[in-house]
């Protein structure tokens, strides 16, 4: 019999209880008249039918003693309120004179009194049931914070038999000492290491749902320098429900520490501007381009066509969307952006409306060795792109840069930058939208900063950080993507948007960050040593150009930048002597050209105007 069956048995019964009680309550706990008796017998079996039907209504059956809660006993009161209300009503219209009418007020509060009773002291015995069990096994627990979070998290642990939470931590000193659900609340967030050892504690789990980037990283340095294991439960904004379960406690993520809000998206917006759409994302086995992939293919889009030259990164893609999204109707192309035959191939077997370009060579230091790949690549293959999505009248194109374009060092940098001002220049001669997004460091990204660190730390160390005073933009690669889409949605061609990245992260502390993330002490367990700036490298990068102030949109975290244009000869004069370059394989002349678009290049390079200089070889220099 399942428990569903046996809990409507039993309020059944009480219901039974509950009328027979009444009518002896009525006559002041005395054997009543034997006419009332059988009255009130007569009339049982439709009370019985009357209440059970008004449960089934108030879906009185689809909680769980187990979890009785406030809302179980509202709806025990309603049921029992309207039932008695009905039985009142049915008597008065059918005059049933047999029933005393005290009856149909005492009855609904022996109701009451049954059920609600009954419920909140299984509950009780559970509780006091789990409480004695967990006091003699389970894994140690230490919570770290006494509020609702904290208070929800110890009903589950206590529910779950595995784990014997041992007390509170929290820094609010009105709680110091008091007790919750019978367990003491220690000490403060600086006491953990003492409390870990004083009580032998196995697991530290962080329930401040609502703590800033200081206070995570307090929390986060007292639980490694405590040497038990830690985990938390997700921001307040990413607790969607707002219910604390343990399903829901994860390991602390570098995100937790950087101190990222949670962005605020217009999604019926974007789910109109590109719902039912067929959509090209090339790169999209990359970092950027999968997380683009999978909120695409949550805007409902109908078509989904994913280009990429790595036949890894493309097998896993089709692995993942095909699983996760088999609703989607998804096709995944092997290419290159510099093989024009096979994009053409691409928009004329899918006829895209919306292409993000997300291909590109990324790596600085590499690149700069390798300039004529990167003008391969990330140049001429975003020409290509941009071109076949205006021959085939793609209604928009949206390129991914990088904060590296502004003001280059590097070669990545000055060739990211060029892409920027092609896609402006292109926007001019096309109906076709051209939108370029720019943003700093994606964390956790291939290749970047954070899984060489964790890579270093796993092998025992050393991390090596460029420079003690080096800073970067991070954002998590989720927030990126998604201001990528609303950028998509708000642009009308020409623009080029600026993500808010929030304040540059000194690497030195981003380094430390994750080395207590792993368990350990950062230049004690795991030493920092730093290498020296590499080729193409900065101390800091930038946003902005001076000249393009940035002016507001409709979202608060989109900025647009007011970006400067490169006159059509000229435009045309660099595409041809970068393809001719490439094509005679002349590394030299890759450089020189790209230093002559983007003098900051040049180490030697001086101070030059917006006007078009020359250099000692001929050069004309282009400060853009």
């Amino acid at each position: 019999m399942s428990p569903k069956i046996k809990i409507a048995i039993h309020d059944l019964l009480a219901v039974s209880v509950a009328w027979v009680g009444a009518l002896w309550a009525r006559f002041n706990f005395e054997v009543p008249p034997a006419g009332f008796i059988d009255a009130n017998l007569e009339t049982l079996p439709a009370v019985i039918v009357l209440q059970g039907l008004i449960f089934n209504a108030f879906h009185l059956y689809r909680g769980q003693w187990r979890f009785a809660s406030v809302q179980d006993l509202i709806r025990v009161v309603g049921c029992a309120t309207l039932g008695s209300m009905s039985l009142g009503l049915a008597a008065l219209l059918f005059q049933v004179q047999s029933i005393p009418r005290s009856m149909f007020l005492l009855f609904p509060v022996f109701l009451i009194f049954i059920l609600g009773g009954s419920r909140l002291v299984f509950r009780l015995w559970k509780d006091r049931e789990l409480g004695l069990l967990s006091m003699h096994s389970g894994e140690r627990v230490l919570i770290v914070g006494a509020g609702h979070a904290g208070e929800g998290l110890l009903r589950e642990l206590r529910r779950s038999q595995q784990y014997l939470v041992v007390g509170f931590v929290d820094d609010n000193p009105s709680l110091l000492s008091s007790r919750i659900h019978g367990l003491s609340v220690l000490g403060g967030v600086e006491n953990i290491a003492n409390i870990v050892t004083r009580f032998d504690i196995h697991l530290v789990i962080i329930a401040v749902p609502s703590a800033n980037a200081q206070e995570m990283q307090q929390i986060v340095q007292a639980c490694a320098l405590s040497g038990a294991d830690y985990r938390t439960l997700p921001k307040l904004l990413d607790l969607v429900d707002q219910k604390v379960g343990l399903e829901k406690v994860r390991q602390v993520a570098i995100d937790d520490l950087l101190g990222r809000e949670k962005i605020r998206l217009d999604w019926d917006k974007m789910q109109n501007a590109l719902s039912s759409s067929v959509i090209l994302v090339t790169g999209g086995g990359g970092s950027v381009g999968i997380e683009l992939c999978r909120q695409l293919c949550r805007l409902g889009i109908s078509r989904l066509v994913v280009f990429d030259n790595s036949e890894l990164n493309l097998y896993q893609a089709e692995r993942e969307i095909g699983n996760n999204y088999p609703g989607i109707e998804s096709f995944f192309m092997l290419g290159d952006v510099r093989d024009t035959s096979a994009l053409d191939f691409a928009f004329k077997k899918f006829s895209p409306e919306h292409v993000f370009h997300a291909a590109a060579y990324k790596h600085v230091p590499i690149l700069e060795k390798y300039t004529r790949e990167a003008i391969s690549n990330n140049i001429l293959g975003t020409r290509n792109v941009a071109d076949l999505a205006s021959a085939h009248n793609c209604d928009s194109f949206v390129l991914i840069s990088s904060d590296k374009a502004v003001n280059p060092s590097s070669v990545m940098g000055a060739t990211k930058r060029f892409a920027e001002m092609l896609c402006v220049h292109k926007n001019e001669q096309s109906t076709t939208n051209y939108i370029t997004v720019r943003f700093g460091n994606v964390l956790g990204s291939t290749g970047s900063v954070v899984p060489l660190f964790q890579s270093q730390i796993s092998e025992g160390g050393p991390v090596t950080v460029t420079h003690p005073e080096a800073t970067r933009y991070f954002m998590a690669v989720s927030e990126a993507c998604q201001l990528i889409l609303e950028a998509s949605v708000v642009g009308s061609g020409g623009e080029v948007f600026v993500l808010d990245m929030g304040n540059p992260i000194n690497i030195t502390f981003l380094a430390e960050q994750v080395i207590r993330l792993s368990g350990h002490v950062p230049n004690k367990d795991i030493k920092i040593v730093y290498t020296g700036l590499r080729g193409g490298e900065k101390i800091d990068e930038e946003l902005f150009y001076e000249h393009e102030s940035p002016d507001e949109t409709s979202h608060e975290k989109l900025l647009l930048a007011s970006h400067k244009k490169l006159e059509e000869k000229l435009m045309s004069g660099f595409l041809d002597g970068f393809k001719d370059a490439v094509d005679c394989y002349d590394e030299d002349e890759c450089f020189t050209l790209l230093s002559s678009f983007c003098p900051s290049l040049r180490e030697t390079s001086s101070e030059l105007s917006d006007f078009a200089t020359e250099d000692s070889r001929g050069n004309k220099n282009y400060e853009l």
